[in-house]
């Protein structure tokens, strides 16, 4: 992270409020077209668009021509129209020459199958005449743009997420674990080669995991899912660090997607100058904004609470799934309030145009196949006018004094085969411990494991599969300060080797929480029966994963109702220490979470937001989105004023079904 060009970037927003604009892809069109756009996105209020993603071959048409003169003509018509660039390294899909010349260039999958062009992302991060190409290009593209006045930002790659098997990868898998581990002796301890006869006796037998006739052993697996992420970031260090060398000096930064799964972002955190991520929430799943808010969290916390940019979403359908429906502009509307109300000062799309041919010809664009005579673009004018008016948030943060831990390898680690069961799903348990949060607006910070804790009053890790010691000492920390410590199901189960910590479990954190357990079980289909012990809750039921566990101090909450198991805790409370040893109903849960954040005196931006109302807090403006089925009246006592509309709103606000207030205190004279 370059502490000039994060503060380029803050300076950005400052100037020009939330940054509006899109993925633009010129070269698609003609330069008539091209004047066509500027106006539009002058009219629909479009501050910042990214230029040149996929346009390798447009770039480069054979091996080391330079064919720079149409992207001269776009930056200085986009820069005499007032709209910003992100220029992006076109390095994300290579030229089919590339892969043609160089095949080793190609990325090889677990079955040994070689990936050709006529796609995208068709490269190995460890090919060495990949990468030495894409800097090549990056070198000359940043050499003649640097000081380009249009230029205020730099995207490099996208969508960071090659997976490759192949022999390139091979070689630098092994590179890649002789640096963590020293040797060969090293690598056999951590990958307990004993087992089964695995053990290698020199690094150059070792390949990834590739298809085998049954079971991969666990920590190769793990190692070399840390390697990818690794690599993927080695890529892109690279192309920032060329980009630097021409001397440019803004922003750098490249497109997360959420909790995704094949790349480790704590580990990338530091090396980009801004967050931004691409959120592509389905429009038929009801639980979509609540996935979207955890993601939004997220990136915020990744950011270290700093502002973010939503770098790309669809304004209407995607391509992509087997059935693809579209947002409405309402809804669409809704997403972007919801990720400006969740830290972000960034608001694209992609993309600007909708293209023609190709395969994302149905992807839903800002001015799409019918133009500027629609309901599309009309609701992107509208979203470019609300954004103007939220001019005052643009920098502004959240407080949260709850944390939500969240870690990469240990979810790695986590899914692995050969478990208890595999119906049990980290991400989901999430999502799960997520849901009572955001029902009752609490504002969340998403963070790593072993971070400092001391600011939080309630932490909540819902699955922490792989668990260290630090980890472990930083939840007990903050439970002896009195904050609320809160550990979910299956936690606490291996080291960073994915190696099972031996004795009565969590073991790390047994003496923390006063309860034990001997074994993890997988639960029947129809679920066990639940009491709680004093009556605070409904009887619910456990499902999917539990644990045989005893109390050791801790006092009891709920229990097994009935059975051979009668009277055996799941739930338990030691001091400021919880502990929900299995998957619970989603009504014990919330009942849990409801107990957990009384007894710290947490609450919502609001209290008892109406059903389908998201309610969040960011600096002095409180965001407030309906998406229920109908209008919602709020409490609210004191004069306000949305920024939306400048009404002037006295002890309540009304949000219409569909749409959103945003709201600060009126001072009364």
């Amino acid at each position: 992270m370059n502490s000039v060009a994060v503060t380029a970037f803050a300076e950005l927003p400052a100037e020009r409020g939330i940054l509006f604009g899109g993925d633009y892809n010129p070269e698609q069109w003609s330069p008539e077209v091209w004047r066509e756009d500027v106006a539009l996105m002058q009219r629909a209020g479009v501050n910042l668009v990214t230029v040149g993603v996929f346009s390798w071959a447009e770039l480069e048409p054979t091996p080391g021509a330079r064919e720079f003169g149409w992207l001269d003509e776009v930056l200085d018509l986009l820069h005499a129209g007032g709209i910003a660039v992100d220029l992006a390294t076109p390095t994300a899909s290579p030229p089919p020459w590339l892969g043609v010349r160089h095949p080793d260039t190609l990325p090889v999958d677990r079955d040994g199958v070689r990936l050709i062009a006529g796609s995208r992302n068709q490269f190995s991060p460890s090919s060495r005449v990949y990468r030495q190409a894409a800097r090549a290009i990056t070198a000359d593209l940043a050499s003649r743009y640097a000081q380009h006045p249009a230029v205020r930002m730099w995207h490099v790659g996208n969508e960071y997420g090659q997976i490759d098997h192949g022999d390139e990868a091979a070689r630098a898998f092994r590179e890649w674990l002789l640096r963590r581990y020293g040797s060969i002796e090293e690598i056999n301890r951590a990958w307990g080669t004993a087992f089964w006869a695995q053990r290698y006796s020199d690094v150059a037998e070792i390949l990834p995991p590739r298809r085998a006739p049954y079971l991969i052993n666990p920590t190769q697996s793990l190692d070399f899912r840390r390697f990818t992420s690794d690599e993927l970031r080695d890529c892109y260090r690279e192309l920032r660090d060329t980009i630097r060398e021409a001397g440019a000096t803004q922003p750098i930064t490249t497109n997360f997607m959420g909790a995704f799964a094949h790349v480790d972002y704590w580990s990338w955190a530091d090396q980009v100058d801004v967050v931004s991520d691409d959120q592509y929430p389905d429009p038929a799943d009801p639980e979509s904004p609540l996935d979207m808010a955890f993601v939004q969290d997220l990136m915020r916390g990744l950011g270290g609470g700093a502002p973010w940019i939503l770098m790309e979403q669809a304004i209407s359908a995607v391509q992509w799934r087997p059935h693809n429906l579209p947002k409405t502009p309402a809804r669409a509307r809704l997403d972007s309030l919801q990720a400006i109300a969740r830290g972000a000062d960034g608001i694209c799309f992609f993309q600007w145009r909708q293209s023609t041919a190709g395969a994302e010809r149905f992807h839903s664009a800002m001015l799409p196949h019918a133009g500027a005579d629609t309901e599309v673009f009309a609701g992107v004018c509208r979203q470019g006018a609300d954004l103007r008016r939220l001019r005052p948030v643009a920098g502004e943060r959240i407080a949260a004094r709850t944390a939500v831990l969240f870690d990469w390898p240990s979810w790695w680690a986590s899914e692995e085969p050969a478990r208890p069961t595999s119906r049990f799903d980290g991400l989901e348990q999430m999502r799960r411990w997520y849901r009572p949060l955001w029902r009752r607006s609490v504002p969340v910070d998403v963070v790593r494991f072993g971070a400092d804790l001391s600011g939080y009053d309630v932490v909540l890790l819902p699955h922490g599969y792989v668990l260290r010691p630090e980890d472990a000492a930083r939840l007990t920390e903050a439970a002896e300060r009195g904050a609320q410590v809160v550990v979910g199901p299956f936690s606490g189960v291996a080291d960073e080797r994915g190696h099972i910590l031996t004795g009565r479990s969590p073991a790390l954190l047994r003496d923390l929480l006063g309860v034990s357990g001997e074994e993890w079980i997988a639960l029947p289909d129809d679920g066990v029966a639940l009491e709680s012990a004093d009556g605070r809750w409904p009887a619910s039921v456990a499902h999917t994963l539990g644990e045989k566990l005893r109390s050791d101090g801790a006092e009891i909450l709920a229990q097994v109702a009935s059975g051979d198991d009668a009277g055996r805790p799941v739930v338990t409370r030691n001091g400021s220490a919880w502990y929900v040893g299995a998957v619970v109903g989603d009504d014990l849960l919330d009942a849990v979470v409801g107990d957990v954040l009384a007894a710290a005196g947490v609450s919502g931006a609001i209290a008892d937001a109406p059903a389908g109302v998201e309610a969040v807090r960011r600096g002095d403006a409180l965001f407030l989105l309906n998406r229920g089925s109908a209008d919602a009246t709020i409490p609210l006592p004191g004069a306000w004023i949305d920024l939306l509309t400048d009404d002037e709103l006295d002890d309540r606000v009304v949000v219409p079904r569909g749409d959103a207030r945003v709201v600060t205190e009126r001072r009364v004279t």
